[in-house]
């Protein structure tokens, strides 16, 4: 009797996955069956952690793996990015993770604990590469009806001198050329190990930064109506930027500004200071309220000039929002429900971070989801010296992406 095409795979040393649509868990068992190795590389990545633009030793720690699994692979991507293809023609579909650390002293007691002091992964990085590199293992031991390419992107934290994040600069290198989708996770504190958070449209905010110089006129504190007093000045254009929010942007368009920083140029409380400057940043999640925000905070600043002074704002443009595409991320959502059941995937709100990933899914349809690493009564806040993953459910996470980008591949596939 001839062997069916699965027994046939299986017996070669790989595995045929079912089309899409369809029930198969294979990738489910197969990363279970991987855990212990998945933990151990996050472990050695939280271990070594490096700055943006400076994963030398990440880096080539990723192409070193991808090699192995029998990607061709291309370092220096987006400077010091890399990626990795495999399969045959038809549909690629790029998988994303990002590589690099933040500037903070770490400060667990575990065992693996940052080697790198004042560098630390405290938020998730390492764990989205070992599920990263847990993903391409198991679609490089899998019959695809396309290509997989491998995103190990830099610098989502930072920018570099000239303002660029690390899917900005990867995109000048043509990092996504011929791909038809991106798909992306990333560790989620605020949700249970087992569980993934799936959003269809505006799932992250855009981030852009402010700085406002108010110009006034200093002297001394025992005669300040023959100043021009800036701080007097600053505190009113302060009232006026925290009510764009709640009297010039409608109700049903989500949007924060928050003023971070109030310095006056006055180092005494008897000198009435030339200048005091503001920093704050803004956050929304449609371009419409990005530019109106712009709009307003010059209105709002203008009171200066009514008040006998003058300004001037600088904007630092951050990351655009994130939109999930809907097709995209039904299949992801499908994918997830089919693997870890519906109660486990869940409906979340969209999130107020940035995430530069926002860029690469502006390039094409991209989906992103929130995986689920809580540790039990005990959620550490990101960016945080003392924050840590629920490594328990980073499995799924592998699971979940090499599903859907088998099943996006299948997908493209069929529509062509």
């Amino acid at each position: 009797m001839a062997k069916s095409k699965e027994s046939a795979a299986a017996a070669a040393g790989t595995s045929s996955v079912s089309t899409a649509g369809t029930v198969d868990r294979h990738f489910l068992h197969q990363a279970k069956s991987l855990e212990e190795k998945l933990i151990e590389m996050r472990r050695h990545l939280h271990e070594y952690p490096e700055l943006s633009f400076h994963e030398h030793k990440t880096a080539a720690l990723m192409k070193d793996k991808l090699d192995s699994y029998g990607y061709k692979t291309k370092a220096g991507v987006g400077k010091t990015g890399v990626i990795g293809d495999l399969g045959k023609d038809g549909p690629v579909i790029a998988i994303r993770a990002d590589m690099d650390g933040l500037p903070i002293d770490e400060t667990n007691p575990n065992k693996y604990i940052s080697k790198n002091k004042t560098v630390m992964h405290a938020c998730g990085h390492d764990g989205h590469m070992a599920c990263g590199l847990t993903a391409a293992q198991m679609l490089s031991q899998t019959e695809l009806p396309g290509r997989v390419r491998m995103v190990m992107q830099p610098a989502e934290e930072a920018t570099d001198s000239d303002g660029k994040s690390g899917a900005w600069r990867m995109l000048e290198d043509n990092a996504l050329d011929g791909v038809s989708a991106i798909i992306g996770l990333h560790a989620d504190a605020s949700l249970k190990a087992g569980q993934v958070g799936i959003i269809s449209g505006p799932a992250m905010a855009a981030c852009d930064g402010f700085k406002v110089t108010i110009k006034g006129k200093g002297g001394h504190g025992a005669y300040p109506e023959t100043t021009v007093d800036p701080v007097v000045i600053g505190a009113q254009v302060v009232q006026a930027i925290q009510q764009i929010v709640s009297r010039r942007v409608s109700a049903l368009e989500p949007a924060i500004i928050t003023i971070g920083a109030f310095h006056s140029s006055s180092t005494r409380g008897n000198i009435i200071s030339d200048y005091v400057e503001l920093e704050g940043s803004f956050r929304s999640f449609s371009q419409a309220v990005r530019e109106h925000i712009i709009a307003e905070l010059d209105k709002a600043c203008s009171i200066a000039r009514a008040l006998g002074g003058d300004y001037k704002i600088d904007y630092e443009l951050g990351y655009p929002c994130t939109v999930n595409h809907p097709e995209i991320t039904e299949v992801m959502r499908q994918a997830a429900i089919d693997l870890i059941g519906k109660e486990n995937v869940i409906a979340v709100q969209p999130k107020t971070w940035s995430e530069d990933f926002s860029m690469f899914a502006e390039k094409v349809p991209g989906a992103f989801m929130f995986l689920g690493a809580e540790i039990e009564n005990d959620t550490r806040s990101h960016h945080s010296p003392e924050f840590d993953l629920n490594e328990s459910g980073l499995y799924l996470g592998s699971a979940i992406l090499a599903e859907t980008a088998r099943r996006l591949m299948q997908h493209y596939k069929d529509k062509q």
